[in-house]
């Protein structure tokens, strides 16, 4: 089963610059809302392994990233295309919303 791939300051670029769309959910370990989203986030990776990217950035670890695309609340959810921001999600939303944006970029 596939896992959501740990995305970094350094790794950023260099995994959202694909072809495949890419989910991004900026989160934190304090964040309540984000523990309830974090499963539901993994269980996409798995959804849709080979066909889009599926990667997490910690906000306190990775403040660069955070920064550079106004991240104020969280979770926030990314969707890139092309290393472009196509769609975003704030907030703790179910499966099925999630599910659908990323379906809409395949």
């Amino acid at each position: 089963m596939a896992k959501a791939i740990e995305i970094t300051d350094t790794n950023f670029e260099e995994i959202v610059n694909s072809d495949q769309p890419v989910l991004v959910d900026f989160w934190a370990e304090w964040c309540g809302p984000c523990k309830m989203i974090g499963p539901i986030v993994e269980e996409l990776a798995g959804d849709y392994d080979g066909k889009a990217t599926i990667g997490k950035v910690d906000v306190d670890t990775n403040p660069d990233i955070s920064r550079k695309f106004g991240i104020r609340s969280i979770p926030t959810l990314l969707i890139f295309k092309g290393g472009q921001v196509v769609d975003k999600v704030i907030g703790a939303v179910p499966k099925s919303v999630l599910s659908e944006k990323l379906e809409a970029q395949i």
